[in-house]
């Protein structure tokens, strides 16, 4: 048996409007398809469906029957095809990510903004954690994909490079490496440093640039508002990615751009390979790919908007 949605509309048409002419315009037939049309159904389903004479249509016991069912498998597809399209033009649909606690705490909230005021049927769902948890999260697939310090290794993942994040000096204003002219890494490493843990990315970046030289790390903290905090205190210096600047961007302290060899990280999106997005979940890639080139620039006037007076 071989019933399509055309047919059920054309017997709902008929079922409805009682009046051939009517029911094949509503279905934009002409009135010799629409009779063949419903003649085929009626063949396929092995009964007479309705009563006709040159005055009236009239449903039989079996279209009276068959009406409910041909209702309900006619709302179900249009209701899934309603929903398809939905998806399809990104009027609903779901998209969930990881991202490094800089990356998520200071650009993302820019293109989350801009992209849920294009797309507010869209549900948005982040998880800001480290470059090891951000892969894992992604492998496992609880998330569409990530944006992570670090490609994934092996053949099941992908990534592309968003932008690459150079790190900054930052001490106190009376600190004495304030005002040098050059900072070198044995410089650094003559004075007290306030650290991220050691499974951050941050941390494993500047142990790599720092050796063989070790580093007098006072304190080794989780969150960067608080290595912020006791910076400004003058218990220390730290050295951050450029992302993470928006945390320091306090009275008394001084930001130094540094430039020391292989010091700096580049910023992936990480994706399983061979694996389709949905529809919703390209919008938000397909717009994160589109803004990788101003990602710097973004933060940059934004800690010009904190530094100014006004």
């Amino acid at each position: 048996m071989n019933i399509s949605t055309r047919d059920l509309e054309a017997f709902l048409a008929l079922a409805d409007l009682q009046n051939f002419t009517r029911a094949a315009a509503r279905t934009h037939l002409s009135s010799s398809a629409f009779s063949t049309r419903i003649s085929t159904l009626e063949t396929a389903l092995g009964a007479k469906l309705f009563d006709r004479t040159t005055r009236s249509v009239e449903l039989t016991q079996a279209g009276t029957l068959f009406l409910e069912s041909a209702r309900r498998l006619h709302g179900d597809f249009t209701e899934v095809l309603t929903d398809f399209r939905d998806h399809a033009n990104r009027r609903k649909g779901r998209v969930s990510i990881a991202a490094l606690p800089s990356t998520a705490a200071a650009w993302l909230p820019h293109v989350f903004s801009q992209f849920h005021a294009e797309n507010p049927g869209i549900e948005l769902t982040l998880h800001d954690v480290r470059a090891d948890a951000c892969i894992a999260l992604v492998r496992a697939g609880t998330v569409d994909f990530a944006i992570a310090s670090r490609p994934a290794e092996g053949e099941d993942m992908e990534a592309h490079r968003l932008s690459e994040d150079r790190f900054c000096l930052v001490c106190s204003h009376s600190h004495p490496l304030a005002q040098q002219p050059s900072v070198k890494v044995k410089d650094l490493a003559a004075h007290r440093f306030i650290h991220l843990s050691r499974d951050s990315s941050v941390r494993q970046h500047l142990e790599r640039a720092f050796d063989p030289l070790p580093m007098n790390t006072v304190l080794q903290l989780d969150h960067l508002a608080t290595v912020a905090g006791m910076v400004q205190a003058g218990l220390g210096i730290t050295v951050v990615p450029e992302l993470t600047l928006f945390q320091f961007t306090r009275p008394g302290l001084v930001i130094r751009p540094l430039k020391i060899p292989g010091l700096s990280r580049s910023i992936y999106i990480v994706r399983r390979r061979g694996k389709s997005l949905s529809f919703a979940a390209v919008a938000l890639y397909d717009r994160l790919m589109a803004e990788r080139g101003r990602i710097h620039d973004f933060l940059r006037l934004q800690l010009a908007a904190r530094e100014s007076p006004g």
